[in-house]
């Protein structure tokens, strides 16, 4: 049995809370890339990153192992590894803050406000919960255990040490995280409450909104339940015993009780990504679970409020 060789140590460090791209170049054994400029430019032809390379090569911000400045005429060595920063576009800052719930050597919980991603995709990378953790606590090997949508406010777990993030990740593959989220939406006496729902959600990749899909097995459950009502407004409890993309959303407006601000369901309405206004009211409650590593029984609750129950005008103004 083949010892997979070591990856050597990056040599650039994380910036602003990214770590750099790191590429491996495959076998060539047909001896098509005469240079590593030739292969940059055909592996990145047709995408935004082409013209960003090539500068990246010029400016000699492409490393090799050790440190070393790679150029586009430089030889191309099969297995050899590179790293460089892409060059980011501006990204509008979010304006809320991170509150740091529990931390030890381990496990850091936190509460994660509405407009910020957990972790780096799309068009927000330095700003998400994963890049400004880094940088504000001095944790560079941070790493996400589950994530949250980047529209729905509360609880969120990290990873402190490499070694310990397949342990918090299994929590969560095995079912073995007990999760319970606030929602708020319009009340409505028809609708009976508490019902488990369960149907089968499909996420087509590219395609903003899941649906669900009638007669097919079901593969995502959740239980509703109404906890208090306030002149024609619903706090709901909701406990998802599944963990499909958009579940809790797509089963609320299931119900006819689509949870408040949504911008996707029962319509895609598609804000600007710097629209702060109305938004979504749902909560990622509490997280209850017997931690993998050290053995203690965690519950931990968010600190976060929903605005529409205590001030529905503000929130819809």
């Amino acid at each position: 049995m083949r010892r997979r060789t070591p990856v050597p140590p990056s040599p650039l460090p994380q910036r602003a809370g990214i770590d750099p791209v790191r590429l491996r170049l495959p076998a060539d054994p047909d001896g098509q890339w005469q240079d590593l400029g030739s292969y940059l430019a055909a592996r990145y032809a047709g995408t935004r990153g082409a013209g960003s390379v090539a500068r990246l090569l010029e400016g000699g911000r492409v490393l090799g192992a050790g440190g070393r400045v790679l150029r586009a005429q430089d030889p191309y060595e099969p297995g050899a590894y590179l790293w460089f920063h892409r060059d980011m576009d501006p990204e509008p800052a979010v304006p809320f803050g991170l509150r740091v719930v529990h931390r030890d050597a381990h496990l850091l919980v936190v509460d994660k406000p509405h407009f910020l991603a957990t972790t780096p995709r799309g068009s927000h990378i330095t700003q998400t919960a994963l890049a400004r953790l880094r940088e504000e606590l001095g944790l560079p090997q941070l790493s996400p255990v589950h994530r949250l949508d980047r529209l729905t406010a509360g609880l969120v777990m990290f990873s402190i040490r490499p070694e310990d993030r397949g342990p918090y990740q299994q929590l969560f593959q095995q079912r073995r995280v007990h999760k319970q989220y606030e929602a708020l939406a319009r009340h409505d006496p028809a609708v009976d409450l508490p019902r488990t729902v369960r149907s089968h959600i499909e996420k087509i990749r590219g395609v903003i909104a899941a649906t669900e899909v009638p007669g097919a097995e079901p593969n995502a459950e959740s239980l509703i339940e109404l906890t208090a009502t306030r002149g024609g407004l619903g706090r709901y409890r909701l406990t998802p015993h599944t963990g499909r993309t958009h579940q809790l959303r797509v089963h609320m407006n299931g119900l006819g009780l689509p949870i408040l601000g949504d911008p996707v369901y029962p319509q895609v309405t598609d804000p600007a990504p710097d629209d702060y206004r109305r938004p979504l009211q749902l909560l990622a409650r509490t997280l209850s679970f017997t931690d993998p590593v050290t053995g203690a029984p965690h519950r931990f609750e968010s600190t976060l409020t929903l605005q529409a129950w205590d001030d529905y005008e503000a929130w819809a103004a």
